[in-house]
């Protein structure tokens, strides 16, 4: 007898100790009524059920009432036995039910749980992870597909840049080969030898500059210093002492005697941009250089004579700025022996194939782009522009467009035209939509989204966090439409 019960007491005791130690939470329950054992991986993660205080608190309550309504419900499911799952304290649960018969007679359940919290959300993350890969692959996917179509389509129209790219005009000189741009080639060449003062006139970006080189490499005055002064960009009093040279104590520093641009160039020809914005002052000074030939250093008593010849250029309207009083009448004469008006770009738009292809040669060669497709739809866009901006307009438009061209062609997606400053009455609804015009749906919608999250990145720096708080979306979402957009966050910082 003694020894039979050394031997019971040594299996519960081994019993016990197994319960004890095994990392699986281990409960006892009678009659689906109430706990009666639980090993210490269960009490760690359910708190003690089985003894449970009179000032227990109503959430405490709540865990068992909970936990015994799991544990009939499976019994009356006829689950007993039966791998299960389910969520309890916000935890991800598997867990068995096996019956046990007390030695009393009392109906108990054993209940094995295991917590699969981690492996769940270690599945989750794998499965956002798969799941951004297959997003990214379907967007290249969708990519090739649109570059394929978007080739086919362009594969039966004319390539207007082929011929042309044969054509290399030399850096510097005018591009173009309509009437208007021929004649004025005509006209600096018949005047280019002469010695008269001569006047560019004509709207900002025509290539003002660009005459004034031709006209003094085809003068005699070649091989002859050349100066240009843009003169809005100088004060009245530096712009007076840099062209005409100041007298030692002349004003507050002049600690010596210093020859101004006029003696420099000497011989030669000298440019001066903007002449609309001198001075008066300035303006009867530059009429003693023109009238006589000569100019007098500030501070200075003693006229020197100078062989210049001049050419100036303005975008302005001096006849009218005669007539309100604001230039001088006789400066203007002097100035206007012989006047050279550039026609704007949207008179001559018969030069724009030769100024766009001249444009991406240049910037295909800055760049490292092998552009050598312009299709004959994206020449008949520039067409319809009214190109406010002249042609330095164009050459931004056609700058941009090869920078963010992805393959060796120019497409529609590249082709922004530049805002004009102060335009008010233009709506920018209206231009979004026609720039978008012939595009499907899809391809309006990413047109659109890119723009928005451009926007958003700049307005918030290149913070991705703030960005995606803002525009609610997920971060891995995010991340991949900046990678399909090939925008990086730190272009916005």
């Amino acid at each position: 007898m003694e020894s039979s019960t050394q031997d019971l007491n040594r299996i519960i005791s081994n019993q016990r100790n197994l319960l004890e130690t095994i990392p699986a939470m281990v409960l006892l329950v009678k009659d689906s009524e109430s706990v009666e054992y639980m090993n210490p991986s269960s009490r760690m993660f359910l708190g003690d059920l089985c003894k449970l205080p009179k000032n227990t608190s109503q959430e405490e309550k709540a865990t068992i009432s909970k936990f015994l309504e799991l544990v009939t419900q499976t019994i009356k499911d006829n689950q007993i036995g039966a791998t299960l799952e389910t969520t309890f304290l916000e935890s991800h649960l598997e867990y068995t039910l096996a019956p046990f018969r007390g030695y009393k007679g009392d109906s108990l359940y054993w209940l094995f749980m295991r917590d699969l919290t981690e492996n769940k959300n270690q599945f989750a993350e794998l499965s956002l992870f798969h799941n951004s890969i297959e997003t990214i692959l379907s967007h290249k996917i969708n990519e090739l597909k649109e570059s394929e179509i978007m080739r086919k389509k362009l594969a039966n129209e004319l390539n207007s840049l082929k011929e042309h790219l044969k054509e290399q005009p030399a850096e510097g000189k005018m591009v173009g080969s309509s009437r208007a741009l021929s004649e004025l080639r005509d006209m600096v060449f018949q005047v280019a030898k002469s010695d008269a003062t001569i006047l560019i006139t004509g709207e900002s970006g025509t290539g003002k500059e660009l005459v004034a080189n031709l006209l003094r490499e085809s003068s005699n005055r070649n091989n002859k210093p050349f100066l240009k002064i843009n003169c809005n960009t100088i004060s009245d009093s530096l712009l007076e002492s840099d062209l005409f040279g100041h007298e030692k104590g002349a004003f507050t520093g002049a600690e010596g005697k210093r020859i101004g641009k006029f003696e420099v160039v000497d011989g030669g020809t000298i440019f001066l941009d903007e002449i609309g914005d001198i001075s008066p002052r300035m303006q009867a000074a530059l009429l003693r250089v023109l009238q006589d030939g000569e100019i007098i250093r500030v501070g200075g008593n003693m006229p020197v004579k100078i062989d210049v010849r001049v050419i100036a250029a303005t975008n302005r309207d001096l006849a009218s700025m005669v007539q309100d009083g604001s230039f001088r009448l006789d400066l203007f004469y002097r100035l206007n022996i012989i006047n050279i008006s550039i026609p704007p770009l949207r008179e001559r738009k018969d030069d724009l194939i030769d100024l766009t292809t001249h444009f991406i040669r240049k910037y295909r060669q800055a760049f490292k782009k092998d552009i050598n497709f312009l299709p004959q739809s994206i020449l008949e866009r520039l067409v319809e522009h009214d190109w406010p901006g002249n042609v330095r307009e164009l050459e931004n438009v056609i700058q941009r467009a090869v920078l963010m061209a992805k393959n060796n062609l120019i497409t529609e997606n590249e082709l922004f035209f530049d805002m004009q400053p102060g335009n008010k009455e233009q709506a920018p609804q209206k231009n979004y939509l026609e720039r978008l015009d012939g595009y499907t749906l899809k391809e309006m919608v990413a047109d659109i989204e890119k723009d928005i999250i451009v926007f958003a990145l700049g307005k918030n720096h290149g913070n991705v966090a703030n960005t995606v708080q803002q525009l609610d979306i997920g971060k891995t979402a995010f991340y991949d439409k900046m990678k399909r957009y090939q925008i990086s966050p730190k272009d916005h910082k």
